[in-house]
């Protein structure tokens, strides 16, 4: 004679769940990464943003310092570990460069070197929008012993325009993406819990109250979250170290602090998400009169 297995309050096809939660948290952690990567990568663009200062041909080096001395100061010029992110390439180095990358020595054949002194400075996030570097560009130009001040105005735009493009588009996506993740889970969660809506209504023709019966279900919901955030954790951190053996340069766009708060949002999402549709898939039942539970 075969006994059936009684139910327990609260368990229902956790496996299916857990791999469900699983797959879902584990795409949402791919589109975390993909926009981590891409924010880095907007920053490293956007140090391209430079301005260009040249200096009078005869300037001396008293003009030289004080114009460093008053570039520093200056709140649009970008910082690094609290020092301006100013560079100053003199007119002979600046031959020099020119003639080893062309292989032609155009000192020689002018009879002189028609360069002049030059600061480069980057410019801060905050004043890499083109009103702002004309701005700037006007406002250095009336500096005394500053020949011209200039810029790529057309790959200032460009950069602009497309990292704004690139904004939009991931912020879209992340919106749909989310939104069916959490469509996904939920219905997940509803099909495994429709085996359990008969002893839901048992509990409930014997008095229990509706908290005593939620309780069990949305505390293994949290623990299937929590285990499926951790297996999807893992299974990013392997195809992310994978990834980076094959192209050692993604190490430059990552940062361990941005990494551990992905992994602590994909855990939390994971339960928070199965706990609140357990809940409100309970609380479903509970409402149901016997007909509608058949």
């Amino acid at each position: 004679m075969k006994f059936k297995k009684k139910k327990k309050l609260g368990s229902f096809p956790y496996v299916s769940v857990v791999f469900s939660i699983t797959l879902a948290l584990f795409v949402i952690g791919l589109f975390g990464l993909l926009i981590l990567h891409s924010n880095r990568l907007k920053e490293a663009i956007r140090d391209n943003i430079t301005i260009q200062i040249y200096l009078d041909k005869f300037v001396t080096e008293n003009d030289k310092i004080r114009i460093n001395k008053l570039l520093t100061q200056k709140k649009y010029v970008a910082r690094q570990d609290d020092k301006a992110m100013i560079d100053y390439i003199s007119k002979e180095d600046a031959a020099k460069i020119f003639i080893e990358n062309s292989g032609e020595d155009f000192v020689e054949f002018l009879g002189e070197n028609p360069l002049r002194d030059a600061f480069t400075i980057k410019i801060a996030p905050a004043y890499q929008d083109m009103d702002s570097l004309q701005n700037i560009q006007q406002e250095l130009s009336k500096v005394d012993a500053v020949f011209e001040v200039e810029f790529v105005q057309n790959l200032v735009q460009s950069i602009n325009k497309n990292l704004a493009k690139i904004s939009l588009v991931l912020i879209g996506f992340a919106s749909i993406l989310l939104i069916t993740i959490v469509v996904l889970i939920n219905n997940t969660i509803k099909l495994a819990l429709f085996s359990q809506r008969f002893l839901i209504r048992s509990m409930q023709l014997v008095g229990a109250k509706s908290g005593f019966i939620i309780s069990p279900f949305v505390k293994k919901a949290g623990m299937h979250g929590l285990v499926a955030g951790l297996i999807a954790s893992a299974l990013l951190f392997s195809l992310m170290t994978y990834a980076n053996r094959v192209i050692v340069e993604l190490k430059n766009l990552q940062s361990t602090n941005e990494l551990l708060i992905l992994f602590g949002l994909i855990l939390s999402l994971g339960m928070i998400i199965g706990m609140i549709s357990t809940y409100n898939a309970v609380k479903k039942y509970l409402k149901m009169s016997l007909d509608e539970l058949y």
